[in-house]
């Protein structure tokens, strides 16, 4: 998980003509940067976990855009490793706020899911008044994030396999870690991803290449 930041803590801002309130740009957040961990997928009967990478294909901080793909090995209902396209939301407060509006997400589910980082708690107070929109995070160390799967990339929906959920997501913008947690109503909850940037970068990465829909 993150470490609590003391020395930087978010601010409000107050009227519409408030300035830039953009995330930071952050090197280890762009395009061609990889990223490699796991995805526990524990339940109440049996520990598992799977190998997972991941590949910024696409960042637009300006429109709180941003998309990948995903790749999840050793998945044991698969014969290869599965690969998903995703599309995330950043919570910059002009675009995104915390508050998810659909997807089946309540304001308490993402409460919820947002707590699980510690580097949300200073934020809290003010999300639960108005979504964060009046936070200012250009200059706060983590980025917050909603990653949501859109289609298998290399098997069939008869996989075996749900991407009807999304990702809560935090990233630290100190070292590139990311922290993540799924959100299905059907799957197990609290489902965590833990990924660290990989050296390899923009000169390639080791899994198969893919073409993108």
């Amino acid at each position: 998980m993150p470490v609590r930041v003391e020395e930087s803590t978010p601010s409000q801002v107050s009227g519409s003509n408030s300035g830039d309130t953009s995330p930071p740009a952050c090197s280890l957040l762009s395009v061609g940067q990889t990223f490699s961990g796991t995805q526990n997928v524990s339940s109440l009967q049996k520990e598992e976990a799977w190998r997972v990478n991941v590949r910024i294909q696409g960042c637009d901080l300006e429109h709180g855009y941003l998309c990948g793909t995903m790749e999840a090995l050793n998945v044991p209902m698969a014969d290869t490793p599965v690969v998903t396209f995703w599309e995330g939301e950043i919570v910059d407060t002009k675009n995104y706020t915390f508050y998810t509006g659909k997807w089946e997400a309540s304001p308490e589910d993402d409460k919820m899911h947002w707590s699980k980082f510690p580097s949300f708690s200073p934020l809290l107070s003010q999300v639960e008044v108005d979504g964060g929109k009046s936070l200012d995070l250009s200059s706060y160390p983590y980025i917050f994030m909603r990653w949501k799967e859109q289609y298998f990339v290399n098997v069939g929906t008869d996989c075996g396999l749900t991407i009807a959920g999304f990702y809560y997501v935090c990233f630290s913008c100190s070292d590139g870690s990311i922290s993540g947690f799924y959100y299905d109503p059907n799957s197990s909850p609290f489902q965590k991803l833990e990924l660290k940037p990989t050296n390899e970068g923009r000169s390639g990465f080791s899994f198969s290449s893919y073409e993108l829909q």
